[in-house]
């Protein structure tokens, strides 16, 4: 183990470390304040260590057979942890009213953190599995956190039950896929599925299996059918925590996996994938446009954008490593400011803000969040001069470069009916509110620093929206170096040239 292997493992050992020391704090004394800031300092701590190992970079690192750090892994640990930073703030912030124990949620969030930033270095199946159930795990107990509430229960006990399944999916699949070529790290894999000439039929099924498992974990259709109950019944940080933080780290595995494999040169998975794209891209707009609880909303939205997303995996040409990134970069900064608006507007013991309605004449009360909210759903539907445009006009730049029509026709129509929900949405906010709806629909001020935190965190969202919008020079320039740096991580077309 070298200086560069300890730098390059240093925001995992950092995270871990602030898991033992919140849970040591937990067990010594309770103090909901100091437990969120411990953890707000470990995973500001892991942000500065991560791009302290984008610097140091230049050739990954492999820690052991396991992991490897480099730019690609580390522009997705980055993404996890700030991420996490935003959902521990406003954790802090929502679970200020709750009657019972409030600090093992920052225990779990940064378990489940540390999940993932294991799967995003992971290149082994060993590694991937570790990292997956760890970053499962914990959320079980985060979604289903308010236990006097029925509908966190139920949240809790669904996500629990669903991901077991997906859980057995993957790990039998892992198993037909090691039976026959006999090794577990992903580059070994893809030269010994070269030379195999039989059995590959073990193998697809092997694929298969896998592919199942992970279109649970990124609720893909049709296996999303457990994604709306769980964002409804859980809170509203927990919310944002699996829309984001939890789905970043398997798609990054799954693109790291179809790139060191060269899955992407198989037929039968292209084809796979393209009708996992194209039923999530109906599936999530076709759906979301009847529901008037945004929560569900979002979770049904986030269903359509995972199928964008693998448009631009699909087409596997030059951009498409680049444009996956951006696109996850785009829509977890705009998910985030969504829930961060209703976290802001709910009360766990009370009134969680769910319904549209709830919203109706933010505006004239609250005209900052109003304001936070409106540019977050403009972001999401891709309206020009937000992130999300940026993010969809690379997935649409890959998709043309390899003449993927099909896919890009569903992305353009799943993006002219997501406009209309997501308008429908933003109209509620500049309604003039009724009194029924003035009394319930925003919850009691917070205190000054709850509310400071809060506030914080949105507007370092409301500035990164703004930012990706209008001058994404530099975020474009850390996902070129992403892509650029992985060792075996060439873009696919010209792996096969």
């Amino acid at each position: 183990m070298t200086h560069l292997s300890l730098l390059a493992l240093s925001p995992i050992l950092v995270v871990s470390a602030t898991c033992l020391i919140v849970m040591l704090g937990i067990a010594m004394k309770r103090d909901h304040a100091l437990m969120a800031g411990v953890s707000l300092g470990g995973l500001a701590l892991a942000l500065i260590a991560t791009a302290a190992a984008w610097l140091c970079a230049a050739a990954p690192q492999a820690i052991t057979a396991l992991l490897i750090i480099d730019r690609f892994a580390c522009f997705y640990l980055a993404l996890i942890l700030i991420a996490a930073l935003a959902v521990t703030a406003l954790s802090y912030v929502y679970l200020r009213r709750y009657q019972g124990h409030r600090e093992e949620m920052y225990l779990l969030l940064l378990l489940s953190t540390l999940g993932g930033m294991v799967m995003v270095t992971s290149c082994h199946f060993s590694s991937f599995f570790v990292g997956l159930e760890l970053l499962s795990m914990p959320m079980y107990g985060m979604a289903a956190y308010l236990v006097k509430e029925r509908r966190s229960l139920e949240a809790g006990m669904k996500y629990l039950v669903l991901s077991a399944v997906a859980s057995a999916f993957i790990l039998f699949g892992m198993a037909l896929i090691y039976a026959q070529t006999g090794t577990m790290v992903f580059g070994d894999i893809g030269m010994q599925l070269a030379q195999l000439s039989d059995g590959q039929g073990i193998v697809i099924l092997g694929a298969a299996l896998l592919l199942i498992g992970l279109g649970f974990k990124l609720s893909l259709a049709p296996f999303h059918l457990w994604t709306p109950d769980v964002y409804q019944g859980a809170p509203a940080p927990v919310a944002a925590f699996l829309a984001t933080a939890s789905k970043v780290p398997v798609l990054a595995l799954l693109l790291r996996y179809v790139l060191d494999t060269h899955a992407i040169q198989y037929a039968p998975l292209v084809e796979v994938l393209s009708l996992l794209a194209i039923l999530s891209i109906i599936a999530g707009n076709v759906l979301a446009l009847q529901q008037w609880n945004l929560k569900r909303l979002l979770a049904y939205s986030a269903i359509a954008h995972f199928g964008y997303m693998l448009v631009a995996l699909i087409a596997s040409g030059p951009l498409a490593t680049e444009a996956v990134s951006m696109y996850l970069l785009t829509y977890s900064i705009p998910t985030l400011a969504a829930f961060g608006v209703i976290t802001l507007v709910s009360n766990p013991l009370d009134h969680e803000a769910e319904a549209l309605t709830d919203y109706r004449g933010l505006f004239w009360t609250h005209p900052g969040l109003a304001a936070i909210l409106t540019l977050a759903l403009l972001s999401l539907a891709g309206v020009p001069l937000t992130a999300g445009f940026l993010g969809k006009f690379y997935v649409l730049g890959a998709g043309v470069d390899q003449h993927q029509w099909l896919l890009l026709g569903a992305l353009v129509a799943g993006s002219a009916v997501g406009l209309f929900f997501y308008l429908r949405a933003m109209i509620q906010l500049y309604l003039s509110p009724t009194p029924e709806v003035a009394a319930t629909a925003v919850a009691p001020a917070p205190s000054v620093v709850t509310a400071g935190a809060g506030a914080g965190v949105l507007i370092v969202l409301l500035v990164l929206m703004l930012i990706l919008g209008v001058y994404p020079s530099p975020f474009v320039r850390l996902a070129q170096g992403a892509v650029s740096a992985p060792q075996g991580m060439l873009p696919i077309t010209a792996s096969r040239r």
